[in-house]
């Protein structure tokens, strides 16, 4: 089977809910129930989404006696990886440079932490100090 590449796998992943079965599969195999019970969704919508993904080679499923377990599969991930990559150039330099602002900024609030006048907070008295005295 020919895995689907580039921009047709983004549209396969960029549906929250599959991205959702993706990351559970990610560290064990699952059956539609567990997905479903994990994932607070419907049985009918997990299998719509599996299927999907199945279809385009994203995870692939094995019969365990009354249920079907759903795994993941390596190999179109490391596709879309490969095929990302030749984009990384374009983000990389930026990520970069924003992690060296964030880390001025650390910096610089760590390097300013001075002792600084505390505004004094006026406290009202309890309502007994304030009634003192009062009749009722």
């Amino acid at each position: 089977m020919k895995y689907i590449t580039g921009v047709e796998s983004f549209e396969i992943i960029a549906e929250p809910n599959r991205r959702a079965i993706l990351s559970l599969l990610v560290s064990s195999q699952q059956s539609v129930g567990e997905i479903e019970r994990q994932l607070g969704m419907s049985q009918p919508t997990v299998s719509k989404h599996l299927r999907v993904l199945r279809d385009a080679g994203f995870v692939e499923s094995t019969v365990d006696a009354q249920r079907r377990l759903y795994r993941l599969k390596p190999e179109p991930l490391q596709e879309l990886d490969a095929w990302l990559s030749q984009f990384r150039r374009f983000w990389s330099a930026h990520l970069n440079a924003l992690e060296r602002h964030l880390d001025r900024m650390e910096n610089d609030r760590t390097d300013k932490k001075t002792p600084t006048k505390r505004k004094q907070i006026r406290r009202r008295g309890t309502n007994r100090e304030r009634n003192k005295g009062e009749s009722k």
